[in-house]
């Protein structure tokens, strides 16, 4: 027992003595840090990086940049509503219809088998609708050729069939319209991402210890150069070992850098951003390109027969 008990105590003496080094160490380099950014310390008393180790950097800066700018503007593809701004009103509408419903099949419920009157029994809530400009385009065509084609008296409205031909192919479109967000989300954003998150921050961390082993490095210098002789040893050692491990950690940073620059994963991520935009505008191609043309013929029929009224007015 007293044997553990001096091995404990010993081993508790060396983490409390790497703690206070390791607490010295950050202490210092904070201390340089801050001295640099004020311009306290020479550039020739700063130590000068590889510069393979700078060009992969700044290759690297440019990558992450990249993908933070691309990902801003493609992560609307997240959103289905990101190209109809009037879904707002319409989902507050949506919103009070179905509190409503809630609200009237509650009471119905609790107040059955009372004295108290009881509501009808609610109306189910309207279906809840994808808000898309496809979309809303198929709806209020529709509606419009429903409206126009129910009221002609000839039975032979050409408005409303020339509306629901657009209304068919916005159908289609719409439909590719999901299909591209989804292809988008899947094989784009979500590996484009995880790259963002994994390895180029894996190597941003790399790079940060690298600046950290500098700092410790450099203020171990100036420990060195005004060391006592007593600590001239002692402080020269430390130099030593805060080169060795400024060393180890640029390799080990350069090693990584490279590693994410040559990652094939994002050229053939934004491949499939572009195939899954292009599926999508082939297809809205072909379904306007198709009605356009049916279109067209009830145009000129509709134009061929048109005669307009013509009064003349008598002068004086």
């Amino acid at each position: 027992m007293e044997g553990w008990s001096k091995l404990q105590s010993s081993i508790g003496s060396i983490n409390f003595a790497q703690a206070g080094n390791k607490l010295s160490k950050g202490f210092n380099s904070s201390v340089q840090a801050t001295k640099e950014r004020l311009g306290q310390v020479a550039a020739d008393e700063i130590t000068e990086l590889p510069q393979e180790y700078k060009d992969l950097e700044a290759r690297v800066d440019a990558l992450r940049a990249a993908h933070i700018s691309l990902l801003k503007i493609t992560k609307v593809y997240e959103s289905e509503t990101y190209d109809y701004p009037t879904q707002i009103q319409e989902s507050i509408s949506e919103l009070s219809s179905s509190i409503g419903y809630n609200l009237t099949s509650f009471a119905a419920t609790n107040l059955k088998g009372t004295n108290l009157p009881a509501p009808a029994a609610p109306s189910a809530p309207p279906p809840s609708t994808h808000k898309t400009l496809p979309h809303a385009l198929v709806r209020s065509a529709l509606s419009a050729s429903n409206t126009l084609q129910g009221t002609a008296t000839a039975g032979d409205d050409r408005l409303g069939k020339a509306l629901a031909l657009y209304a068919s192919g916005w159908e289609k479109i719409a439909l590719a319209r999901l299909e591209q967000d989804s292809g988008i989300q899947e094989n784009f954003l979500f590996p484009w991402q995880t790259t963002l998150n994994s390895s180029v921050s894996i190597a941003m961390k790399a790079r940060q210890a690298v600046r950290v082993s500098r700092l410790e490095l450099d203020a171990a210098k100036q420990s060195l150069k005004n060391a006592s002789p007593q600590r001239q040893e002692h402080a020269r050692l430390e130099v030593e070992n805060a080169e060795d491990d400024l060393v180890q950690k640029t390799e080990v940073a350069i090693t990584l850098m490279k590693t994410v620059l040559e990652n094939p994963e994002p050229i053939k991520n934004l491949n499939e951003l572009a195939k899954a935009q292009l599926m999508f505008f082939s297809i809205a191609a072909e379904a306007l390109s198709t009605i356009q043309g049916e279109i067209e013929e009830l145009s000129l029929t509709a134009e061929g027969e048109y005669s307009p009224a013509t009064t003349e007015v008598p002068l004086n």
